[in-house]
């Protein structure tokens, strides 16, 4: 492979087709993003369950996600990982087993996105909870007075409300969980972080194929604050901005 002999740095190895590594990388990346949607999404929808039972639960369903999400918060993210990953495969293929089913193949974008998703959830649990506690109470005595039902009042009142106290707690989340998934590299998943290893492992250009991926993250991320700063100025839209 030509190289230019001033350069320290073969840009060549970058090229999208082989024997350039930029098509991997590419690959890589949008593999990182399937996972951080997928779990987000799911770590979401547990957090917005985990937050009303949390809420308006009862007793014992209060102890039972208090007890998921103290487990989840207090367990390092990579122990959490290897622990779902592994464990937890083989659990469904023991019970699987037990019922005279054949075991079963996992998938690892599957997998990934659980194991970012139950990890997900506990956090969004208490993001969530306390943005709705957040809502004034007079809010929603309003609604009640006008007549409206549970299920109007959270739809119309709450949910709206609030958003605009939710979306820097879960703008967080969203780039943790962007970054969450360079630990599934460690289960041999190929995304971003396990492809580009393998890239500067095999041509031994470690800080050309590292910056790469750092500046891939980055521009991931800048391109999520965009969005992000969009989803919260239409959420405040009619709110009276702090002086």
């Amino acid at each position: 492979m030509a190289t230019d002999p001033g350069s320290l740095i073969n840009w060549s190895l970058l090229a999208l087709d082989p024997p350039g590594w930029g098509g991997v990388l590419l690959g890589g990346l949008l593999n990182s993003i399937k996972i951080a949607v997928g779990g987000y999404a799911l770590g979401l929808a547990l957090g917005t369950g985990g937050a009303f039972g949390k809420l308006y639960g009862g007793p014992v369903l209060k102890d039972l996600l208090e007890v998921y999400t103290t487990l989840v918060r207090a367990i390092p993210e990579l122990v959490l990982i290897l622990l779902l990953y592994y464990a937890g495969t083989d659990l469904l293929n023991q019970l699987m087993s037990a019922i005279g089913s054949g075991p079963v193949d996992i998938s690892g974008l599957a997998a990934g996105i659980f194991v970012i998703g139950v990890v997900q959830g506990a956090y969004s649990t208490e993001v969530l909870r306390g943005a709705i506690k957040a809502v004034p109470a007079g809010q929603i005595e309003a609604a009640r007075a006008f007549g409206m039902s549970p299920g109007q009042i959270m739809r119309r009142v709450t949910l709206p409300a609030m958003l605009p106290h939710a979306i820097p707690g879960l703008s967080n989340l969203w780039l943790i969980a962007t970054k969450d998934t360079a630990l599934l590299a460690v289960v041999g998943f190929s995304e971003l972080t396990l492809v580009t290893r393998q890239a500067a492992g095999s041509t031994k250009a470690y800080l050309l194929f590292f910056c790469a991926a750092g500046a891939l993250y980055l521009a991931l991320t800048l391109v999520s604050n965009v969005l992000i700063r969009m989803i919260e100025a239409r959420a405040r839209r009619g709110m009276v901005a702090a002086a």
